[in-house]
């Protein structure tokens, strides 16, 4: 189907019966659809949204372009949960309607003053010449759930010196004082990408700031969905730059998403840190977003999915969704990624195995599912051994530790339907340890692995067959041993 600009640019109220008829038969035929993901009715979803506790729930929206799996006219989905796992879909959050946002609503923030939900989003324009148009704005929901935009932009442009590619608005509150801060993803001129730094007293009379000066002059071209906040006492510049050359085992997928960890100077307009942490060493994680837990938990949802990327269910008229919720926390200067520990609500009927191998495979016949938890401790003596998930005739997605190379290795080769083969169906990072624990999420059409209580995480999308369910365990020219315990997953609440 050749999308046409025309088509792209429709707003969701133009969008006939028959329309969404035709769109909702064709997701709910789709073998894809994930069983305890947030995902789109149908269309396409992108960037979490306005991520906020409000109101005894968690607020949550997402990027949302209706009419297919395309990029075009962007809109707010709203989703709510009392527990960060049951999520209901309340519809339509936000959808464009004035002439500074003609293009679509972009990516933004949500924080809590004065009980009401304050949500910042940029507002996306082209003119006649198709050139971009960015300014920050603002909608604000109360206590009933009514969202009320702002006519005028708190900020109409970017500031002299950066480009159009000004966007995706995060605020949050100092500290020390009641002054808010927002930091907006931005490109310079010479196209590099950095962060601009603002202050109000009132979230709605905001100041620049200044550029956000790190010790990263030249870090990719643009710095999408920047993030500050702080975990145990550290500050953390969480943003997704574009650009980056492949460097070792990182930054293989078209783009990435990382981390600072160090000191915010907010007199400076400075974050000082010497080290780049990616997120996520797998295939799908990107622009992800936080908020704070009423407990004090620093919460992250990810999307899970990737800009300029086509996936198998794009011909059943919908894509991508977003991560389970994770806990961050900092050990040894870096940051660890943990499900919520609201997930193990989710758990139903346990399975177990342990044992050894030795140079052999074996099928565990009684683990056979699609959706599932898996608990794995495995301890490897020198070679190759792991997990052959969601299993059939001809798929497998590959888990294992290579003891010999130091690694550990995700392998979606043949885990199904192709997706951006050009970038590889390899991801690896470094592990020195001969012995790993393992949590590992597996959805009808994903994998989430935390190894080591998330020292490392992997996320992928996997597009198998509906009878590939199998798991296996192997071991090859080594010694192995498996201590694995397996939830059924439930639902629905």
């Amino acid at each position: 189907m050749e999308w046409t600009r025309e088509m792209r640019y429709r707003h969701y109220g133009e969008m006939t019966d028959a329309e969404e008829k035709d769109l909702l038969e064709k997701v709910n035929y789709s073998i894809w659809r994930q069983q305890f993901h947030i995902q789109p009715p149908y269309g396409l979803l992108n960037d979490p949204n306005g991520f906020a506790y409000y109101q005894g729930k968690y607020q949550l929206f997402y990027q949302w372009f209706p009419f297919g799996p395309v990029h075009g006219m962007k809109h707010w989905y709203h989703v709510e949960s009392e527990d960060l796992i049951y999520w209901k879909d309340k519809g339509l959050g936000m959808a464009p309607e004035y002439d500074h946002e003609s293009h679509g609503i972009f990516s933004g923030t949500g924080i809590v003053k004065d009980e009401l939900l304050y949500l910042f989003y940029t507002a996306n324009k082209r003119d006649e010449d198709w050139n971009r148009e960015s300014a920050q704005s603002l909608a604000i929901m109360d206590r009933n759930g009514r969202i009320k935009k702002k006519e005028i932009p708190i900020i109409p442009k970017q500031p002299e010196g950066y480009t159009a590619n000004f966007r995706d608005p995060k605020v949050w509150q100092d500290k020390d004082s009641d002054t808010f801060y927002m930091i907006v993803g931005a490109e310079r001129m010479n196209h590099t990408g950095c962060a601009l730094l603002y202050k109000s007293e009132d979230l709605l009379n905001w100041h620049f700031e200044g550029e956000l000066k790190t010790d990263f002059e030249q870090f990719g071209y643009m710095w999408e969905c920047p993030d500050i906040f702080q975990v145990e006492g550290k500050d953390v510049l969480l943003f997704s730059p574009q650009g980056l050359e492949p460097d070792g085992d990182s930054y293989h997928n078209v783009h990435n998403s990382g981390c600072f960890i160090g000191y915010f100077d907010k007199e400076k307009h400075y974050f000082q840190s010497n080290f780049f942490q990616e997120l996520d060493a797998g295939f799908d994680f990107y622009a992800p977003q936080t908020t704070q837990a009423p407990d004090g938990r620093q919460i992250l949802i990810g999307w899970m999915g990737l800009p300029d990327t086509s996936y198998p269910t794009d011909k059943d008229m919908w894509a991508n969704c977003l991560t389970i919720p994770r806990e961050l926390y900092i050990e040894n200067n870096k940051i660890y990624q943990s499900p919520v520990k609201e997930m193990i609500a989710k758990r139903g009927s346990l399975t177990e195995w342990r044992g050894s191998l030795n140079s052999e495979e074996t099928i565990l016949e009684d683990f056979s599912d699609a959706v599932y938890e898996l608990i794995c401790d495995m301890s490897v003596e020198e070679g190759i051994a792991g997990l052959k998930l969601r299993t059939g005739k001809e798929e497998e997605t590959l888990f294992y530790l290579d003891t010999k190379r130091q690694k550990i290795v995700l392998d979606r080769t043949k885990s199904g339907a192709p997706i951006a083969v050009d970038y590889g169906t390899v991801r690896q990072t470094t592990c020195t340890d001969n012995k790993i624990s393992l949590r590992i999420f597996v959805d009808t059409s994903s994998v989430e692995i935390f190894v080591n209580d998330g020292e490392f995480v992997f996320t992928a999308r996997i597009f198998p067959k509906e009878e590939s369910k199998g798991i296996k365990l192997f071991a090859e020219d080594t010694t192995a041993s498996f201590d694995i315990k397996k939830w059924e997953y439930i639902t629905q609440p």
